[in-house]
């Protein structure tokens, strides 16, 4: 995970199918993100406690993540469609309110179609604490699991 000037944050490393590490560059211990099939994650702090949740109805062609933050805030992560690039981060579901307060946007976009290489771009409003947008950046990495899973071909 990088700044859109290409300064790296954090990395991800899948230990297995079912547990992946978000680190700072440093190697410090951002979250721990636990798969639960079909499509349920947990996020532990370094210390095993619960900072956060993502799930979803369907595996691979979800469209729409709910997140559970560490004060127990609910916040979905939706697309309009399943051939949409963006995801829309609000408190309320945009499919069934007119016009919920966007929270912040997820892009995804191919970086490189010959291996399957993804980008995202994450953008969150200044309202969402240091805990949630942590929460979201997580969920961007069980975005992608749920898109290619490891140890898939197309990962």
């Amino acid at each position: 995970m990088s700044t859109v000037e290409a300064t790296l944050l954090a990395h991800v490393t899948h230990t297995d199918d079912t547990h992946s590490l978000l680190a700072k560059a440093s190697g410090e211990c951002l979250v721990r993100i636990e798969w639960f099939r079909p499509a349920e994650f947990r996020f532990t702090d370094d210390t095993g406690r619960e900072v956060g949740t993502a799930g979803a109805e369907h595996f691979i062609k979800t469209w729409q993540l709910t997140l559970g933050t560490e004060q127990g805030r609910r916040l979905l992560l939706t697309r309009r469609g399943h051939l949409s690039t963006e995801w829309q981060l609000t408190e309320t579901d945009p499919h069934r309110s007119p016009a919920p307060e966007v929270l912040g946007r997820v892009t995804a976009s191919t970086h490189d179609a010959w291996i399957g290489l993804q980008q995202y771009v994450v953008e969150t409003a200044p309202g969402l604490d240091v805990s949630e947008r942590r929460t979201v950046i997580a969920s961007v990495v069980c975005l992608h699991l749920l898109r290619r899973p490891p140890g898939s071909s197309s990962a």
